[in-house]
């Protein structure tokens, strides 16, 4: 190698050296000039973490809480402090515990206060479980076909053939309630 090839790799090694301490020095300046934004961000993405995790915690606590009432209103069913607790930490279990209870023992007061409710499933169920303890079946979402089979029945329980024939005739061969409607057509011819 002779001194002309030694200069050029030294002056390559000095370019190099060179360009780094210019990024390092690039990167100093956006530091310097952005260092509030970037602190701001580091913390806020902390704080997000853990306030993400603070509230899957509390969310957990008040779920493990809520499971603590439900049982022990499964095993004393008048407890106010249980059924209190089951209400502030897990209020949709608690419509659903009080639809069971009013199911039960057939409170209509509590359906109908029930069928209000702002969860959609336990409006529909306690609204379609309140008529029929009044005996007069309404149209339900969730129990579409018991309720054209109730109304079927109570037609045919006021001699109004065609139309019980008319609601089980909306009633599908594959549901599990197509062997009843049977049943009931052939019920309703001999009672021609």
């Amino acid at each position: 190698m002779n001194l002309a090839d030694a200069g050029k790799e030294i002056k390559k090694e000095l370019s190099k050296d060179e360009k780094v301490l210019q990024s390092v020095f690039k990167i100093e300046t956006y530091y310097k000039k952005y260092r509030y934004l970037i602190w701001t961000l580091a913390i806020g993405v902390v704080l997000f973490f853990l306030g993400r995790a603070y509230m899957q915690n509390l969310h957990h606590e008040n779920l493990l809480k809520a499971n603590e009432a439900f049982l022990a209103l499964q095993t004393h069913s008048e407890d106010k402090e249980a059924l209190a607790l089951l209400q502030e930490k897990n209020p949709k279990l608690y419509e659903l515990y009080r639809y069971a209870q009013a199911v039960k023992k057939e409170e209509i007061a509590v359906l109908k206060e029930l069928s209000t409710s702002h969860n959609s499933v336990v409006s529909d169920i306690s609204m379609y479980a309140a008529s029929v303890l009044e005996k007069e079946p309404k149209d339900s979402i969730f129990y579409a076909q018991m309720a054209q089979f109730q109304q079927a029945y109570l037609a045919m329980k006021a001699g109004n053939i065609e139309e019980a024939k008319q609601k089980l005739a909306g009633i599908e061969e594959n549901s599990p309630l197509s062997m009843f409607a049977s049943l009931l057509k052939h019920a309703m011819i001999k009672a021609k």
